[in-house]
């Protein structure tokens, strides 16, 4: 929990995060394939109850183990609602897409989705994606080490997805701050809700420019979308917003981070990638299954429902458990090994069905600027000898939190 006399100067929102939703959880894949042979329907919780601040109370969930369970969870959102996130983290984001049920759900995503498909982002990667990589790049390529998370990963997503809304380039340090904050909300619920505040204020600026004078980018799209004839409402188009930047944000950090500490940690691999860059798609998707960047994601039963055997009450939450799902020995041979030249089989890192993740081809897109730029740029990369123990964590938002490299120069 966060010592409420830390001082802004002094509090990381980025240690406090992680803190309470990862912790030092190294490898949780042995205890999801014993829960995957004995008891691929049980309750649990993935959250340590000690760590949450007063004001957020969360109960136990179904979890679901097996690969096929899960992609049944998620394909069936008439009987597995999403809407138990409003209860949540629409507690600082409002009512938003990923706690909306179908056909409010289908109406609300299509008006930001052609943004997000892959012919609509193809034009970005080299009007800005590439360059604000290789503009955080600039400032350590030169050194022959760096921190790959700190320096890189973590804020490239966050300058994309601001760039995408439309935002200006001097407010992206706070920017990043708030979607921490937010998206953090069971670190300190009271910054959580700041945060929230903070961004909704500064959202009512631009909304009213955007409505006056409208841009190519996402925030005049909204503003200018309709629904059954009828506009947005400001709410309607914060809560898109709110959930748009720290979610942008996020996934991309930490599969990003994920690959290059795969790829780190095999140079066999590394080395075939770095020879052959066709490899890198199929690394890229190697890399999300072994280790996706959120592990869990939350449903609610509408009516009573039989799981693999074992019913599961109406107004039951259940937690498909994406990362184990991703292990699964009934669908892959060797799962817990990274193996970027398996059989290609679609995996759950995204998710699956009608809330399959808005903003994965920005994400993998990303990821591939990313990875490309570094294998480019930073020439004999591997891990320093001398960085302390980096290594994946995390047993529901799941990556590195710092990955010192060294390099040739």
């Amino acid at each position: 929990m966060v010592d409420k006399q830390t001082t802004e100067e002094e509090y990381d929102p980025f240690e406090a995060f992680n803190d309470v939703v990862g912790g030092d959880v190294r490898d949780p894949y042995p205890d999801f394939a014993e829960k995957r042979a004995n008891a691929p329907v049980s309750t649990g919780s993935f959250i340590d109850h000690d760590l949450l601040p007063e004001g957020i109370e969360v109960g136990e969930d179904w979890i679901i183990y097996r690969y096929d369970d899960c992609s049944r969870v998620l394909r069936d959102a008439k009987t597995f609602s999403s809407a138990g996130y409003d209860a949540t983290i629409g507690m600082v984001m409002g009512h938003m897409i990923l706690g909306m049920d179908e056909p409010e759900h289908r109406r609300s995503r299509n008006l930001v989705a052609e943004a997000f498909r892959e012919r609509s982002l193809a034009r970005w990667e080299p009007e800005f994606i590439g360059p604000i990589c290789n503009e955080l790049i600039d400032r350590f390529a030169d050194r022959g080490a760096a921190d790959l998370v700190r320096e890189l990963t973590f804020e490239f997503p966050v300058r994309v997805i601001s760039r995408l809304l439309g935002l200006p380039e001097e407010d992206f340090a706070r920017f990043q701050r708030w979607s921490i904050e937010l998206i953090g909300l069971g670190a300190d619920i009271d910054r959580g809700l700041a945060a929230s505040e903070s961004l909704k204020e500064y959202f009512a600026g631009v909304v009213a420019d955007r409505r006056g004078h409208p841009q190519d980018d996402v925030i005049s799209d909204l503003v200018a979308a309709e629904i059954d004839g009828e506009k947005l409402s400001d709410e309607a188009i914060y809560a898109f917003l709110l959930l748009l930047l720290p979610a942008g944000a996020e996934t991309t950090y930490r599969s990003s981070g994920n690959l290059l500490y795969l790829l780190l940690t095999h140079p066999d691999q590394l080395d075939a990638v770095t020879a052959d860059r066709a490899l890198l798609p199929q690394a890229i998707e190697e890399g999300l299954r072994v280790e996706p960047p959120l592990l869990t994601i939350n449903r609610t039963a509408t009516k009573d429902v039989e799981i693999a055997g074992v019913v599961v009450p109406a107004g039951s939450s259940i937690t498909p458990c994406l990362g184990s799902a991703n292990h699964d020995e009934r669908r892959w041979e060797d799962p817990e090994r990274f193996d970027i030249f398996r059989p290609p089989l679609p995996h759950l890192a995204f998710a699956h069905g009608p809330h399959m993740c808005l903003g994965m081809h920005l994400a993998r897109l990303e990821t591939k600027v990313v990875i490309t730029a570094v294998l480019d740029r930073l020439q004999g990369l591997r891990l320093d000898a001398n960085g302390g123990d980096p290594h994946i964590h995390g047993l529901i938002f799941r990556s590195p939190t710092a990955l010192p490299v060294a390099f040739d120069t």
